[in-house]
């Protein structure tokens, strides 16, 4: 018998398909598949099994599914905002700021220039548009770095916000059609809701179903090498911070008709939960890469675990430690999956 003889006969022959190896080769190729696909899914499932078990009260009621979609549409929009610029390769630290002074602007314009609600609210997106266009020329004219031109943005932002409100609370009579924004409900589900829903599937179609996705993340990858393509580069990143920063400004419009008070403070604690929720998001769904529906689970997730531990007599320091450790544990995970999808 030749070398080459000997080297074939001692090979091991794969598990034939049907045979129980077969299977379960199958079985934990398909389990791989759904963990590091859906792993955060299934994780959030397993967060509501174990609060249902230990507090089947209080978290298995309808009440606590509301607080959860009810409580999150802001942290929901700023973290699909978020994604939007991230999937560009850079990053948007004026959101949280943007929001709180865009709830500001909204209460300003309700309740000092008696603006009719319909027109605040369009001013109002349109404002938060116009910060995001801010941002794009400080990043993309100025050759700012986008963490450096952002934070500056956003600290600014908190200046006039606090140099209107003078550092106290705004209030006044808002219109019952504004107030109904966030407080009306569509079969039982609060309709702010409905919104995130809307945008999260506008992002979803235009990056999953249109040219414009790919060259997005073109962009994000190796923008070098998007450009050589002949990717207009500069005009795409700057009209997603432009569409940023509208969602933002529909986050504040939301935020006014939840709150119906206005103060500078209001804003900066939504910076981490949002960004939570866009890194964390690239783990899921679409592995490797911010997506809508990621993002969205994200959220909710992490709305789930908050609440279980909130309902559990948890102190209150427990959510920002909840939410730093999901963040850092988040881009190491979405680190491991893009190396994974580029290999």
């Amino acid at each position: 018998m030749s070398a080459g003889q000997e080297i074939e006969a001692k090979r091991v022959e794969p598990a034939a398909a049907g045979t129980p190896a077969g299977n379960g080769a199958r079985l934990k190729a398909w389990l791989l598949h759904v963990l590091s696909v859906h792993g955060l899914l299934v994780f959030g499932i397993f967060l509501i099994i174990v609060f249902s078990i230990l507090l089947p009260q209080t978290f298995t009621g309808i009440q606590t599914f509301r607080a959860i979609l009810g409580n999150n549409t802001t942290v929901a929009l700023l973290a699909l905002a978020e994604m939007l610029v991230i999937s560009t390769g850079n990053y948007d630290l004026s959101i949280a700021y943007n929001v709180g002074l865009m709830h500001i602007v909204a209460m300003g314009l309700l309740t000092d220039a008696g603006f009719p609600w319909p027109f605040v609210v369009l001013l109002t997106i349109a404002a938060g548009g116009f910060v995001g266009w801010v941002n794009g020329v400080l990043v993309e004219y100025a050759k700012i770095d986008s963490f450096i031109a952002t934070l500056g943005v956003g600290t600014m932002l908190y200046g006039v916000g606090s140099w209107y409100t003078n550092g106290t609370q705004l209030v006044g009579n808002v219109p019952l059609a504004f107030a109904n924004i966030n407080d009306a409900k569509f079969l039982g589900i609060p309709v702010p809701s409905y919104m995130v829903a809307a945008v999260a599937f506008l992002i979803w179609v235009c990056l999953e179903h249109v040219p414009i996705g790919r060259r997005l993340y073109a962009i994000g990858s190796n923008r070098r090498a998007a450009e050589l393509t002949g990717v207009p580069s500069r005009r795409l990143v700057m009209g997603t911070f432009v569409c940023s920063g509208l969602i933002v400004g529909l986050a504040g419009v939301i935020l006014a008709a939840r709150l119906q008070v206005a103060q500078s403070s209001v804003g900066p604690e939504f910076l981490l939960p949002a960004f939570v929720g866009a890194l964390l998001g690239a783990t899921t769904v679409r592995p490797g890469r911010v997506n809508a529906w990621g993002t969205i689970i994200a959220v909710l997730v992490l709305a789930v675990g908050i609440a279980g531990l909130q309902q559990l007599g948890n102190s209150f320091f427990v959510e920002p430690i909840f939410q730093g450790a999901a963040l850092i544990i988040s881009v190491g995970l979405a680190g491991y999956a893009a190396r994974r999808r580029r290999r």
